[in-house]
């Protein structure tokens, strides 16, 4: 029998086919399915709040009088008597030192003895005159003498007033001789001695007057760059800070000290303790509130690069960016935030280390935030060895 050639071709051709459908259906059976929309991810979300930052300032010094007053004698002369000495109290009037006043009381003397001769003159003049005057009306005297009368009445009525003049001069200058005080106080400096000659207007004593009591500091620039118009500080004993009271600056030196560099204010006290003597040690407490600040939870806080960042909900698209912050200071369960982030806007507050730019995330439910919040322990800056960064988040170990 005679085989056609073209059998072994058309076995061929029959086995292609079939192997064609076969591998058509093995591909068919290993398509995968189309896959499925990615869920949003449960993370913490906190509002960024608007707050205000308080500064509390420390400032050491002393107690001064609020008002001291250097006294000198008027005139100048020999001390003869000292009644008082530094740290003595002193009463409005009372006797300080005494000079010397021999020589102003012989003056007082001449000046009286003046003034008598004076007085006499008047009298007589006054006498003759009168007579002048009676005598013209009686038509028995010239108009020339009445004017001589008239005028030696006159003259002595003048030098008169002159002795009484030097008379008044003459008590002031003995009073001088004695230095008083002007108020009620105390005696803080004295550079005089019985037997020492003064000049007029010579500082002998220095005096811190009763009338109040301010509490004295050095400050820098700085600190009157940022201190609160009509601050108010809380002024303690240093050996007793139960004793204290409250005061206002009321002085500011107009120049820094040119050893320190520092300016020095000072703070008037709003009451006179007895326990807060001159001289005393206190502490000045001065509370300054910034301007607002917007306030997140700790462990919002993440790293963009090297700098401090957070995630940023959007509220329309439920996805997250992340956007760079300025820290202004760490709390214990919060982060202040200078610029970045505006009060109002919704930040991830925990389950930031899986996120990505663009993702989409959903709001834990409250019962499992408070759950997830117990799992890590805020950083602050009060982290141990370093350890932390801008405040990030890490899990408790157990």
């Amino acid at each position: 029998m005679i085989t056609s050639p073209s059998a072994p071709y058309r076995l061929t051709a029959a086995r292609l086919i079939v192997l064609g459908a076969l591998a058509g259906s093995i591909a068919g059976c290993s398509e995968a399915p189309p896959p499925a929309a990615t869920a949003p991810r449960l993370v913490a979300v906190a509002p960024a709040a608007a707050t205000t930052t308080s500064n509390i300032s420390r400032l050491t010094g002393e107690v001064q009088a609020a008002n001291e007053a250097e006294l000198g004698f008027r005139i100048g002369g020999k001390v003869v008597e000292r009644k008082v000495d530094v740290g003595d109290k002193a009463v409005a009037g009372q006797l300080l030192a005494r000079l010397d006043s021999v020589n102003e009381e012989n003056a007082l003397k001449a000046a009286k003895a003046v003034r008598l001769a004076a007085l006499g003159e008047v009298e007589q003049t006054r006498t003759a005159f009168d007579r002048q005057d009676r005598l013209m009306g009686q038509g028995f005297t010239t108009r020339r003498q009445f004017d001589q009368a008239l005028t030696a009445k006159e003259v002595a009525e003048a030098r008169l007033n002159e002795a009484e003049a030097q008379v008044a001069l003459a008590q002031d200058r003995l009073g001088f001789t004695e230095l008083r005080a002007d108020s009620d106080g105390v005696v803080t400096t004295r550079r005089l001695e019985a037997g020492e000659v003064v000049q007029p207007g010579q500082v002998v004593f220095r005096m811190a007057r009763d009338d109040g009591r301010d509490a004295v500091f050095d400050v820098t620039p700085r600190f009157l760059d940022q201190q609160p118009a009509g601050g108010i500080f809380r002024v303690s004993l240093a050996a007793d800070p139960s004793v204290s009271v409250t005061g206002r600056v009321r002085e500011i030196a107009p120049q820094a000290d040119a050893a320190t560099g520092t300016f020095r204010i000072r703070v008037g006290l709003d009451k006179k303790l007895p326990a807060m003597a001159l001289g005393s040690t206190v502490v000045g407490v001065l509370e300054k509130s910034s301007a607002l600040v917007v306030s997140v939870p700790a462990g919002a806080l993440t790293i963009m690069g090297t700098d401090p960042a957070v995630w940023v909900v959007d509220p329309a698209t439920s996805r997250v960016a992340l956007r760079r912050i300025e820290v202004l200071r760490f709390e214990y369960a919060s982060v202040l935030v200078a610029h970045g982030l505006e009060a109002g806007e919704m930040v991830v507050s925990g389950g930031i280390q899986a996120l990505y730019p663009g993702q989409m995330v959903k709001p834990l439910p409250p019962a499992e935030r408070r759950a997830n919040s117990l799992k890590y322990l805020p950083a602050t800056a009060a982290c141990l060895d370093g350890a932390c960064r801008f405040g990030l988040t890490f899990p408790i170990k157990t």
